[in-house]
């Protein structure tokens, strides 16, 4: 149990949640201070362990970059990442976005899947206030082995494509709204009552939730 973890005072890295789950190990960056996650990311490192990092400020990322460690960034999706994506292998998962405004979180997932091993399919604004946009797309939709939706307003392009799709469906509520949206909590609470049958919702803004319980899903297609 020598080199489960590594103590590097301020935080105990996990160094084997690859190997227990097959998942990426994950840093959440909010709330650590630059130095902090500098160190992180130079301990996982030196054992070899690609790593993402999610909720990256731009900040963070331009302190971080001059360790001239083999990092990646997405300014959009916030997302970080050391080493790079492992080879597809596991099926198709397509993301889809009701709008441009919900790209934040699309990306966030679809980066994180891609650098967990998935082929991902993009499909962004094909929001249900032009049904036309997702019905011209939804034949490459259905190519897809999971289906991550992501939505704010009032979370309508999940029950529309759940009802039009064979492969699981995980649902996205994001903050994108007006006031009466409660920064997606009206989203969240349309989807989990959605009609539509075999939707599966994560949190609010939880991109990287609804990545990491698609690859769960995907992995079952190795065995």
């Amino acid at each position: 149990m020598a080199d489960v973890y590594s103590d590097i005072g301020f935080a105990k890295l996990d160094l084997s949640r690859g190997k227990r789950t097959g998942l990426p190990e994950t840093i959440y960056a909010a709330g650590k201070t630059k130095e902090q996650l500098l160190e992180i990311l130079q301990t996982f490192h030196q054992k070899n362990i690609n790593v993402l990092a999610t909720r990256c400020s731009l900040e963070q990322y331009e302190f971080v970059k001059k360790s001239h460690l083999p990092l990646r960034y997405n300014e959009t999706a916030e997302i970080l990442r050391l080493g790079e994506d492992k080879t597809p292998k596991n099926g198709v998962l397509a993301v889809c976005a009701a709008g441009t405004a919900d790209l934040p979180v699309a990306e966030e997932a679809a980066l994180t899947a891609e650098f967990s091993g998935v082929e991902v399919k993009r499909f962004y604004d094909v929001g249900v206030a032009g049904l036309h946009r997702l019905l011209s797309k939804i034949d490459e939709i259905r190519q897809a082995d999971v289906i991550i939706a992501v939505a704010g307003f009032e979370g309508a392009l999940i029950s529309v494509l759940a009802g039009l799709v064979k492969a699981p469906l995980i649902a996205v509520p994001t903050s994108v709204g007006y006031g009466a949206s409660f920064q997606g909590l009206a989203a969240l609470l349309a989807m989990l009552n959605s009609c539509a049958a075999g939707v599966s919702v994560v949190n609010i803004d939880n991109g990287f939730g609804a990545a990491m319980a698609a690859c769960k899903i995907l992995k079952l297609k190795e065995k």
